[in-house]
């Protein structure tokens, strides 16, 4: 299993980068609804610092098998989560 370290590290990324497109797509197309983007902006980091919240204190500590399947749970919510916001920026047109 990978890290605490590395996956706040992935989990930073991904929301800098959804971030950084969401801002590059304001730039290029100026008819972006000001509501959208800001929407999308804030759902990005309003799920990292959810995210970031929960790995601090995964649920069972004591119990390994427990933690494995609290931070498998965190990875498939971050899948998911992180698809529905780049097809968010996307949509911004």
């Amino acid at each position: 299993m990978a890290s605490i370290r590395d996956l706040k590290k992935d989990i930073n990324y991904l929301a800098s980068e959804i971030v950084t497109e969401a801002y590059v797509r304001k730039m290029i197309f100026d008819q972006i609804k000001e509501e959208d983007f800001k929407k999308v902006v804030t759902d990005a980091i309003d799920f990292r610092n959810d995210v970031i919240a929960k790995v601090n204190h995964p649920d069972g500590k004591d119990d390994p098998k427990k933690v494995k399947a609290f931070f498998k749970g965190i990875r498939t919510e971050m899948d998911k989560k992180f698809s529905e916001l780049v097809e968010a920026v996307n949509n911004l047109k």
